[in-house]
């Protein structure tokens, strides 16, 4: 039997679970606070299509209860992941893979890269400081993750599903491996769609496209997606940041095969939904920031490409955390994202 750790079982990690344990792996979970212990007292549930399933299985907030699994599939925020890569090691077996579920640019992003630039198999300082993950985990454990489903945490020990079932999975390199399709068909038949696809990245910037851009301005304004896509000003804002966006995806690789207005649309035809840094702001929760806004300007900055209007969002919406208490400021973060494309280049 295959086993499956989820590391944090909140609103996707605990989809996750829910769906891969009907598949029939191995899962286990590590939660933390009142989540963890409703899971441990009643279980784990998932309200999904009118219907309402609970199931028992191993949770724990200290890895060393789990042992070595198959595979590992981070859902924290990425800000988080840093700071617990020490607590690994219990579940880290010699062929154990690392599924980054997570949002924004990952850890892992130019292992294998092929750009011909500087950044080719080093990590990304915004996500991932000092490669303290990189160094820690390795990124050759790494299978891609696009996550695409909205879930939600309702109350302690319970998933509500809200809307899409698909986690596009791949190698870095671009390989079907025996490891990504074999996590593939486990997911497909725990009811979810996880198309093994060799160009992961390419997806990973399209998610990051409106991460981006939609994020920084509902987090500011508090509007929901269709609501920005309904304002014509917010709209150019909107399309600028994914113009700036685009160019340097391009510059790192990346190809995007939907035009800028169809993807400003595929957002505002969201009815009523606010990005995960609006609530973020609402619930009082640190903001996840560098990996979706942040990463974007430390490889401008690198492959000497202008962001203004990206700049502009990013210290905007870096203030007004900072003024809530919701993000902490780094020194060596500032010095990467807000040096000057043209000095740097002499």
């Amino acid at each position: 039997m295959t086993k499956i750790c989820v590391y944090g079982a909140g609103a996707i990690g605990g989809y996750l679970a829910h769906c891969l344990h009907k598949a029939g792996a191995e899962v286990s979970v590590i939660a933390r606070g009142a989540h963890l212990e409703a899971i441990r007292k009643n279980g784990l549930t998932l309200q999904m299509d009118g219907t309402s399933e609970t199931i028992r299985i191993p949770a724990s907030d200290d890895p060393a209860d789990l042992g070595e699994q198959d595979y590992v599939i981070i859902c924290l925020k990425a800000h988080s992941i840093s700071n617990v890569v020490d607590g690994f090691a219990p579940l880290l077996g010699e062929n154990t893979a690392i599924v980054s579920a997570v949002n924004g640019l990952p850890w892992w992003y130019f292992h294998k890269a092929q750009t011909g630039t500087e950044l080719d198999d080093k990590w990304v300082e915004t996500v991932d400081p000092g490669g303290r993950i990189w160094n820690g985990l390795g990124p050759e454990r790494a299978i891609g993750c696009v996550v695409y489903p909205a879930c939600q945490v309702v109350e302690p020990g319970v998933v509500q599903h809200i809307s899409g079932n698909r986690f596009t999975l791949g190698e870095p390199n671009g390989e079907r491996s025996e490891r990504a399709i074999h996590l593939s068909r486990l997911m497909g038949a725990g009811g979810l769609r996880a198309p093994v696809k060799p160009r992961i990245r390419d997806e990973l910037w399209i998610k990051l496209w409106g991460n981006c851009s939609f994020n920084p301005v509902s987090a500011l304004t508090g509007a929901s997606l269709d609501m920005i896509g309904a304002d014509n000003a917010c709209r150019s804002v909107i399309r600028d940041a994914m113009i700036e966006c685009r160019s340097v995806g391009q510059a790192a690789g990346a190809r995007f095969s939907v035009d800028i207005e169809r993807r400003i649309q595929g957002g505002a035809d969201i009815v009523g939904h606010k990005p995960s840094t609006r609530h973020d702001v609402e619930q009082g929760r640190p903001m996840e920031l560098d990996a979706l806004v942040c990463t974007v300007q430390e490889l401008a900055r690198r492959l000497f490409i202008p962001t203004p209007t990206l700049d502009t969002l990013s210290s905007l919406v870096r203030m007004q955390g900072n003024v809530l208490g919701l993000y902490q400021r780094r020194p060596d973060l500032e010095a990467i994202i807000t040096g000057d494309y043209e000095a740097n280049r002499d």
